[in-house]
């Protein structure tokens, strides 16, 4: 069994920043893709991010795109997701999800061509005006 283990979320003021990790702990797999999404109040779940852990690949939302980066620490099997010139239409809970089997070179996009294997419980991110 994976367990994700979300945290860096908050309150911030539009124009902040903010760094949200994901811990994955349990077993673990070697190709795998991490990703974040996000679902605001009354909307679907999108993507924000997502990233190979097989050869680094990265993935954005469109609606994130230039001001956000995916990174990850391999050894300490933590995923960061760093949020800049955060708008109110950023407030959402944030959760990390993993997805097996998924190797260098892939090009479909986790979370949106094919479904996650593991969710986190999510972090709020709170943006106000």
């Amino acid at each position: 069994q994976v367990q994700l283990e979300e945290s860096g979320g908050g309150s911030v003021q539009a124009g902040g920043s903010l760094r949200l990790s994901c811990l994955v702990s349990g077993r673990t797999f070697s190709s795998v893709a991490l990703g974040w999404f996000r679902q605001a109040t009354g909307a679907k779940r999108e993507l924000v991010a997502a990233i190979s852990w097989s050869d680094g690949t990265t993935w954005y939302g469109d609606s994130v795109k230039g001001r956000v980066v995916i990174f990850n620490d391999n050894a300490k099997k933590i995923v960061h997701l760093q949020l800049n010139n955060l708008t109110p239409e950023d407030t959402a809970v944030y959760s990390c999800g993993l997805a097996r089997g998924v190797y260098v070179g892939a090009t479909r996009v986790p979370g949106v061509d094919y479904d996650m294997d593991y969710w986190g419980k999510g972090t709020l991110v709170t943006v106000s005006s």
